[in-house]
């Protein structure tokens, strides 16, 4: 299938690669000509405007956007809907809130242009060899895009979640139990830190991983990120927080759901700002091992 992707950054480049490993025709768009140059130096073709990357796309052209949530993504839509047909697909592929989602979609669906929402999990390493999405969306859109979600994500990693809106949220809610998981992951280590205990925590993370009740991919992202500083010393414990986990907090006290640990981990992030902790160090080293988002350096 022909694909143009807009912002061919550290996620939209991976999956525009991943894409291209399994036979589909991509071209990209970034606002950054440092990013077009990387990107066309892997294979991956070009355009200089969105206006070209649309003109270049065969009839019901789709068109995957993987850029920051916010303005940005409502910016490009306004660039994308006279350039667009009836029948054309737009797939937002980043981090945006559901309740964004679907006025977007309502003001596209009196233009006849679909909307998907597709959350994506599995960071920057997903993105290229197997992501995890959770789509929402038509349902014949849907069918029709099917075969490209199959392609991207690993085997059983993709869900077709419901209507336009419901991928968003259901990725929110994904990302605020991530805050709990992480958290305690940082609170454990602090409390091994703290004690008399010589304690090597790349090997603690290493067995943690190897058949105990705790073992996961962050386990095993925890024990990378020791062997490349034993004791975190090189970083700050400053967790910055994109959004999701303070969406997950609005949206449960709508809903009158507790969720205490999700919310506790929000603070934490909060507080990180103005105190260094190992427990953020901690957590911080771990979303720059999966998703390579920037720690702040000693």
């Amino acid at each position: 299938m022909e694909i143009g992707i807009i912002g061919l950054g550290k996620m939209g480049k991976n999956l525009a690669l991943n894409l291209l490993d399994h036979g589909h025709q991509i071209i990209g768009y970034d606002m950054s000509s440092e990013g077009l140059e990387v990107a066309q130096k892997e294979g991956i073709e070009v355009s200089d405007s969105i206006g070209e990357l649309v003109d270049s796309l065969s009839k019901r052209r789709v068109i995957w956007m993987m850029i920051p949530a916010g303005d940005p993504v409502d910016n490009t839509i306004k660039k994308l809907i006279p350039l667009l047909d009836e029948d054309d697909i737009i797939i937002d592929g980043g981090n945006s809130n559901f309740n964004n989602t679907l006025r977007r979609n309502e003001y596209l669906n009196q233009k006849g242009i679909h909307l998907v929402d597709a959350g994506t999990s599995g960071g920057v390493e997903g993105a290229r060899n197997g992501a995890c999405m959770m789509i929402g969306a038509d349902d014949s859109v849907f069918a029709y895009l099917e075969g490209v979600f199959k392609d991207v994500n690993v085997e059983k990693g993709y869900l077709h979640t419901g209507p336009t809106g419901s991928g968003h949220f259901t990725k929110m809610v994904h990302n605020g139990i991530e805050y709990g998981i992480l958290q305690a992951i940082g609170e454990g280590f602090e409390i091994l830190e703290a004690s008399d205990f010589d304690l090597d925590y790349k090997e603690i993370a290493r067995v943690w991983n190897h058949g105990s009740v705790i073992r996961s991919w962050l386990m095993e992202l925890t024990e990378n990120a020791f062997s490349k500083d034993p004791k975190l010393e090189g970083i700050k414990g400053v967790i910055n927080s994109s959004g999701e986990g303070l969406w997950t907090v609005e949206e449960a006290l709508k809903l009158k759901v507790p969720v205490p640990v999700i919310a506790n981990s929000l603070f934490v992030r909060y507080r990180s700002q103005q105190e260094d902790t190992f427990s953020g160090k901690v957590i911080a080293a771990l979303r720059n091992e999966f998703g390579g988002h920037k720690v702040e350096k000693r």
